[in-house]
């Protein structure tokens, strides 16, 4: 498809989305007309993109309509195929777009962190509202183009991270407003449960070696703009995470989680510097064992500067203040494909420094408590609301206009540019330097070239234009 005939498609599809007024089918009564519904397609309906198509298909506003998946038939996908049987199929969201564009208001993305880029930009460009599971893409300058891209085509965007429309999130924002989480001048964010690539051998030098493609996956397409990779089982079915070239390991998973609150309302940007204070069982194709990553904020307007320290590693968990206490796991935490998240000793959290108050909470939705003190007797703590919609619902409203997402790009964005570079200061073991307003790492050349990464595979860069 010509640059020139996709962005007019995608201008004529924007203007082209209407719904009829919810009153003539009688919506006040408990009715939801077809027309009243979003048009839904859900590309990756594997592992959590088949919880998030499952979710969606659970709500009164979806109609899904395409279902797209590389491995469409293989046994992760057919219980959202068999939950849908109305949905048309697809291997490639490409063909999928060229076939029924018109029949799509908005688009679902559950594939491994590298490919939600040019699913994503596709989708915008033919003005379809996005949901995009976190972190938002692979390298720096993705996501850049994304958020440039929501802007441009006018379109709602959700980024995944559920939690973002649940109770810590009006929790943390009332207790910012109410002054009770102020002057904050540290934070540790820990993740501390088994990952995937943790025992793999560390001295390892090469990518593993091809196997035979599955029948049922069409491995092409799965590589979509990464450069050509022979297919190993150790790349697909999550195990992409595990990887460099695929995944964003334990921070990009999990940080979204547990850093998003805090990033957003304490109006954290950008850092000015990421130090990997502790990388073991360090290896240059795979994320290490264990890892403590520096994030380094300024001054913001009349807040103080900021360090978030992030902890991941099962042995690698962070000094606990006094009079901590236990750690709490959300029970309403989706389980990992690869199995559950386990309570341990020290659960996903974080802990936030302030200058009188000492707070902790977990991952996802949970809410903060503060750790007392004779300071913290006295606090009257505010009425915090309750959120109206959960994260699927935030979204599906905002396609209709009634609602704004709470994880827009441009929110949501900066958040995840924050693990791209966290991921580089990984994969390098070295310190960055970086400037905010140029967005880019002075004090290391090639790791300035990792903002954007390899260049996309040919046939596949169409997607790096605006």
């Amino acid at each position: 498809m010509k640059r020139r005939h996709f962005i007019t498609q995608g201008a004529t599809a924007a203007t082209a989305f209407s719904i009829l007024p919810s009153h003539v089918f009688g919506k006040s009564l408990g009715h939801i007309a077809p027309s009243d519904k979003i048009n839904l397609a859900c590309v990756g309906i594997g592992h959590r993109g088949g919880q998030i198509s499952n979710t969606f298909g659970s709500k009164k506003l979806t109609n899904i309509v395409a279902l797209c998946d590389v491995d469409m038939g293989a046994e992760h996908t057919l219980n959202v195929i068999k939950k849908n049987p109305k949905a048309k199929q697809f291997q490639d969201f490409r063909e999928m777009f060229d076939k029924m564009s018109d029949s799509i208001d908005a688009v679902s993305i559950g594939t491994p962190d590298f490919s939600h880029f040019p699913i994503t930009m596709k989708s915008m460009a033919l003005g379809k509202h996005v949901y995009v599971e976190k972190p938002m893409a692979r390298t720096f300058n993705e996501v850049e183009l994304m958020i440039q891209g929501a802007k441009k085509y006018g379109v709602a965007t959700q980024m995944g991270n559920q939690g973002h429309s649940e109770a810590n999130y009006f929790q943390f924002k009332s207790w910012v407003d109410a002054g009770i989480i102020k002057d904050v001048t540290a934070m540790t964010a820990h993740m501390n449960s088994a990952r995937r690539w943790h025992g793999w051998d560390t001295n390892m030098k090469t990518l593993p070696d091809g196997q035979p493609v599955p029948e049922t996956l069409d491995w092409d397409t799965w590589l979509g703009t990464a450069q050509y990779h022979e297919y190993n089982k150790d790349y697909h079915h999550g195990q992409w995470r595990c990887w460099y070239d695929f995944g964003m390991g334990a921070l990009g998973d999990w940080g979204a989680h547990i850093m998003d609150t805090a990033h957003q309302f304490l109006e954290l940007g950008l850092p000015y510097e990421v130090n990997p204070k502790m990388i073991e069982g360090y290896n240059p194709l795979f994320f290490p064992q264990s890892s403590t990553l520096e994030f380094k904020f300024p001054k913001r307007k009349n807040l103080p500067a900021m360090t978030i320290t992030w902890y991941d590693g099962v042995n690698n968990q962070p000094p606990l203040p006094e009079g901590y206490g236990t750690s709490e796991l959300d029970p309403n935490i989706p389980p990992p494909s690869a199995g559950s998240i386990q309570q341990q000793k020290l659960n996903p959290g974080k802990i936030i420094y302030g200058k009188d108050l000492t707070l902790k909470g977990g991952s996802h939705g949970s809410t903060l408590s503060i750790i007392l003190t004779d300071k913290a007797k006295d606090i009257k703590l505010p009425e915090v609301p309750e959120s109206p919609s959960d994260h699927f619902e935030n979204f599906l409203l905002a396609c209709k206009g009634e609602e704004k997402t709470r994880s827009p790009f441009e929110v949501a964005g900066p958040l995840s540019q924050v693990f791209n570079l966290g991921v580089i200061a990984q994969r390098l073991n070295q310190k960055l330097e970086f400037d905010r307003e140029t967005k880019q790492i002075t004090n290391n050349v090639f790791a300035n070239a990792l903002l954007a990464g390899q260049p996309p595979r040919k046939g596949w860069e169409e997607y790096y234009l605006l």
